[in-house]
């Protein structure tokens, strides 16, 4: 089984999970791949190269995808969820190759506007990044492209977030890996941050959180 089914399969059985609990499930939308005269094109209005591992993933697997569900009220829980995962509610996870330029632009933006200072240890963060993903809270998930070769996957927050600058992962592949097994969470911090160590660990899918997420949501659900 190659990456791209098991990943599939993994959003299967969370999507599953969900239903299970009487959570709303709006299950999973995969695009299809582009070809590489497309990715030229947007290479040429962003004015380098793509990563090399997200270029894998849009030609072989998708251009984009999109996940969403949420939990059911606490009071119709049967079994209350863990209190070290209390900050888990949603999940509206979604990327597209499409609207890559204007993320990055918007990204831009929050540099020019807010985070003008490279010498600032907060404003550095958010200088030489490439988003790809806007977080339903106004954040971004991008390429830290201070590392030329397959850039790993960092956070960006506009307002304190305590996530701001985390490792998520060393590449997208490693990011999107290790994110289809912790349950496919909402992308704010505050729901990744359980199942991070600290801020150069990225996700940990097999941290004592994770396993009690996976095991909570698999009392209905066998999680691959």
């Amino acid at each position: 089984m190659n990456d791209w089914n098991l990943w599939e399969q993994r959003l299967i059985s969370f999507n599953d999970a969900i239903e299970g609990i009487g959570g709303e499930a709006g299950g999973y939308t995969i695009n299809p791949p582009v070809d590489l005269l497309e990715i030229k094109k947007i290479e040429e209005q962003l004015g380098h190269s793509l990563p090399q591992s997200f270029v894998q993933v849009i030609t072989e697997f998708s251009g984009g995808m999109e996940v969403s569900w949420s939990l059911p009220d606490e009071d119709s829980l049967s079994t209350p969820l863990p209190e070290q995962l209390q900050g888990l509610f949603a999940c509206n996870f979604s990327w597209d190759i499409d609207e890559i330029l204007s993320i990055e632009e918007a990204r831009k933006g929050w540099v020019r506007e807010v985070f003008p200072d490279p010498n600032d240890l907060y404003d550095a963060v958010w200088h030489n990044k490439l988003a790809f993903m806007e977080v339903g809270n106004g954040d971004y998930i991008a390429f830290d492209l201070a590392i030329a070769e397959d850039p790993p996957i960092v956070y960006l927050s506009h307002d304190d977030g305590e996530g701001h600058g985390f490792l998520l992962g060393s590449n997208f592949l490693d990011f999107f890996n290790k994110w289809t097994q912790i349950g496919c969470v909402g992308c704010e911090d505050w729901q990744l941050l359980p199942f991070i160590k600290d801020s150069k660990s990225g996700i940990d899918p097999l941290s004592e959180n994770a396993v009690l997420w996976r095991s909570w949501l698999s009392k209905t659900n066998s999680i691959v």
